[in-house]
C-alpha cells in the first residue's frame, strides 16, 4: 500500500492511497480523511460509497465533508466504485462495468472474477484501514445513488458491523428499476429471487437489526420517479416497523450540490452513534 496524495485540510489530512486488492484482483484506490483528533488517538470511521461513474475523488473533492468530520472527530473513507484496469471486464454503458460495481458480489461470468465490491467494502478495505490508521471498532456507512443502495444493503446484510447508516438519493429497490435490473442481470443472472439478497426493500422484511435510516432525497432529482422511488423504501420500512427518517428536499437535484448542502447533518447523525 502506498500513498499517492496528501493535503492539509481543516486541521487534519486528506490522503489517497493505492493498494493491490486480493478480493478484486486489481489495484484499488481509496480516500481517507484523518481529522485532527486522529493525531491524539483512535477515531471511529464513516465509510462513503459513491454512485455511478464516480471514483474515490468525487466525494473527497465535492462534498465538503472534511469540515464536519474534523468537528466530530470522525475518519472518512471513500473507496472507488468498482475494480479498474485494462484487463477488467467493462461495458460501453455508464451504468455497467467499471465505475458501476453496484456493491454486489457478482456470480455470473465474466464479471464474477473481479466484481466483488461487497466483500471488498465489508471485509478487505476495513481490515486494511484498521491496520494502517488509528481507528476504533465503531463504523458507519453512507453513500449516494448507487452508493446509497450500497450503504443500505451493506448495513442490512451485516447486522452488528455498523453503528449507523444513511443515504442520499439511494436506489432503494434495484430489483424494480432500470439501473438495478440491468446491473443485476449482468452480475447475478436472471433469477430474480437471487436479486432480493441485494435489494434494500426486500432485505427489510427480515432485518434482524433496527438501525435508524436517515435518507435525504432531492425533490427535483431527474431520476426520482424512474430510478430511485423513495416511496418504496418508506412503505417497506412501515411494513417492517423499521425506523426511517426520509427527508424530501424541495428544489434539490441529484448532484453533489445537493450532497454538500446536507452532508453536515449526515456526519452529525453518524457521529452521535459512533461516539455513543
Amino acid at each position: 500500500m502506498h500513498r499517492i496524495e496528501q493535503h492539509a485540510c481543516f486541521g487534519g489530512r486528506q490522503e489517497v492511497w493505492q493498494h493491490d486488492s486480493s478480493t478484486l484482483g486489481c489495484a484499488m484506490r481509496f480516500g481517507v480523511y484523518l481529522p485532527p483528533q486522529a493525531a491524539q488517538g483512535p477515531c471511529p470511521v464513516l465509510y462513503w460509497l459513491s454512485g455511478l461513474t464516480c471514483t474515490e475523488q468525487n466525494f473527497i473533492t465535492k462534498a465538503g465533508a472534511q469540515r464536519y468530520a474534523a468537528e466530530h472527530g470522525v475518519i472518512l473513507v471513500a473507496p472507488d466504485t468498482s475494480p479498474r484496469g485494462e484487463d477488467i471486464t467493462n461495458d460501453d454503458g455508464y451504468d455497467l462495468g467499471q465505475g458501476a460495481g453496484f456493491y454486489v458480489n457478482a456470480t455470473r461470468a465474466p464479471w464474477a472474477r473481479h466484481y466483488r465490491m461487497h466483500d471488498y467494502v465489508v471485509e478487505e478495505l476495513p481490515a486494511l484501514v484498521d491496520a494502517h490508521f488509528p481507528t476504533t471498532t465503531a463504523r458507519g456507512v453512507s453513500g449516494h445513488s448507487m452508493g446509497g443502495h450500497g450503504a443500505l444493503v451493506t448495513a442490512l446484510r451485516n447486522p452488528g458491523r455498523y453503528r449507523s447508516v444513511s443515504a442520499f438519493s439511494p436506489i432503494v429497490a434495484p430489483s424494480r428499476v432500470p439501473w438495478g435490473e440491468r446491473a443485476f442481470e449482468a452480475y447475478l443472472g436472471d433469477d430474480r429471487a437471487v436479486w432480493k439478497q441485494w435489494d434494500a426493500c426486500e432485505l427489510l422484511r427480515d432485518a434482524r437489526e433496527r438501525l435508524p435510516l436517515l435518507v435525504d432525497q432531492g425533490g427535483d432529482d431527474e431520476f426520482l420517479q424512474r430510478q430511485l422511488r423513495p416511496e418504496l423504501l418508506r412503505d417497506a420500512c412501515a411494513a417492517a416497523g423499521h425506523p426511517l427518517e426520509l427527508r424530501m428536499q424541495p428544489g434539490y437535484d441529484h448532484s453533489y450540490y445537493f450532497i454538500a448542502s446536507f452532508i453536515g447533518d449526515h456526519v452529525a447523525h453518524h457521529a452521535r452513534a459512533l461516539h455513543a
